[in-house]
């Protein structure tokens, strides 16, 4: 997997820096300013993360190795949009990661859906599994919509649990918090995906 741009030729941190882990603020900050070797030691200390994560979502390595491209392409053109009081530099890289993997996995699906609709539209329908794909669909767009209804950090936590398949101890050290505020937060987000959908009602 090649990062862009030539960010696997970078130099490593050494010293102090190095022992207590990259600054990756910072690296952001040098990155936006054009700094290819900042940029390279981005990359060498994200990478294997951001690629578990797009893994775990795209469930595919060969479309994953892309999709993490993609991410880091994202990175160099939007590092400059990163604000520290926003949140953690790791958090923000990870959010690129999964919407990105997201995007893909809808992508996949919209063609999928595309192909059974032809499928279907030049072969006379089961009408059992029909309706019952027609339901299934109801059911998605119903989650989809109630995910809107959540706050960002709910909406996080949830998409990384759920969608993603993470427990609530690797989508605190995803997210870098401490792992009972992740619970809180997939406890919380659940709690108020599902009085929206109006299960139980």
């Amino acid at each position: 997997m090649q990062p862009v741009p030539d960010a696997a030729a970078g130099a490593p941190l050494a010293g102090a820096a190095a022992a207590a882990g990259p600054d990756l603020g910072g690296l952001l900050k040098l990155s936006a300013r054009g700094d290819t070797v900042a940029f390279s030691q981005l990359y060498d200390a994200t990478a294997s993360r951001i690629h578990g994560l797009v893994v775990r979502v795209v469930r595919d390595r060969a479309q994953a190795e892309e999709v993490t491209q993609e991410v880091f392409l994202e990175v160099w053109r939007q590092s400059g949009r990163f604000d520290p009081e926003r949140g953690s530099a790791l958090s923000w890289l990870m959010t690129i990661a999964h919407r990105k993997a997201v995007d893909r996995v809808r992508s996949a699906e919209a063609a999928s859906r595309r192909d059974v609709a032809y499928e279907q539209h030049n072969q006379v329908p089961d009408h059992d599994v029909t309706a019952e794909a027609a339901h299934a669909s109801l059911e998605a767009r119903r989650v989809r919509a109630a995910l809107t209804h959540l706050t960002t950090v709910q909406r996080e936590a949830i998409e990384l649990a759920y969608f993603g398949g993470y427990t609530h101890t690797e989508v605190a050290a995803l997210l870098d918090l401490p792992v009972g505020t992740a619970k809180t937060r997939i406890r919380d987000g659940l709690i108020r995906l599902r009085d929206t959908i109006g299960v139980g009602r």
